[in-house]
């Protein structure tokens, strides 16, 4: 489900015995009943509490204000604001929290857009109550919820969208990177997961997410989702339709 390491986070207790912090969420949804659902389910684990909710992305924005959170739950069609707009707003402020948007298998356009505004993943509005945890908790924890395979597939169906540098060695972006580096950006562009990546380039899987973690530390993105949108951006990967 997530984008090649499983992010786990428990709320038993941390290496220094301490009991670890939960996970603050905010429930954004213009749906007073879809909201009271995702909360109650949030709510009952022992790592996860509901700091909030809101009806609109106008009144997450103002409840982000005041409250502080780790991930925000983040409906697409709403009023007043959608979800897109204000997951572009969150992220422009420092330390904004992780989004995690929601959609539908008929709502590509608004997932994708989405993503390109910053979000580190979505799900399906029906997707089992422990997938929707555990991807709260990967959230949490820095990566990615957006199957490789599922990002390469938005990304192969909306790349029109996306404007590609000439030449991959045009793009000043990538000069950071090491010839190593740019491989597994490339592969992870092509919607490879880790231990794929790791087989190709015969390495080890932990050798992969490190040059990942560098690449995401060089080029200021914040999970492999974006990531993957850079690669295509800077034509490092061309879209094949």
């Amino acid at each position: 489900m997530n984008g090649g390491t499983n992010g786990g986070m428990s709320g038993g207790m941390n290496g220094s015995g301490a009991a670890a912090s939960p996970i603050r969420v905010v429930v954004v949804d213009d749906q007073p009943l879809v909201r009271a659902g995702f909360a109650m389910v949030l709510d009952a684990q022992p790592d996860i509490e509901v700091v909030g909710e809101a009806g609109d992305g106008a009144e997450a924005l103002a409840l982000l204000e005041r409250t502080t959170a780790d991930v925000v739950v983040m409906d697409i069609r709403m009023p007043v604001m959608d979800g897109v707009e204000a997951t572009e707003r969150i992220g422009e402020r420092p330390n904004p929290p992780k989004i995690l948007v929601l959609t539908t298998f008929d709502t590509d356009n608004d997932a994708f857009a989405a993503l390109q505004a910053g979000a580190s993943g979505y799900l399906l509005k029906d997707v089992p109550p422990e997938d929707f945890l555990a991807a709260i908790r990967v959230v949490a924890a820095g990566d990615s919820v957006v199957a490789p395979r599922l990002t390469r597939r938005l990304l192969e169906r909306f790349a029109g969208q996306l404007v590609p540098a000439p030449e991959p060695q045009d793009d000043d972006r990538l000069a950071v990177l090491t010839e190593r580096e740019r491989d597994v950006l490339e592969l992870v562009g092509r919607g490879l997961s880790n231990s794929e990546i790791a087989a190709r380039l015969y390495v080890a899987e932990t050798t992969v997410k490190t040059h990942l973690g560098r690449i995401l530390t060089k080029l200021e993105l914040r999970d492999r989702v974006q990531a993957v949108v850079l690669a295509y951006q800077t034509g490092l990967v061309r879209p094949t339709g």
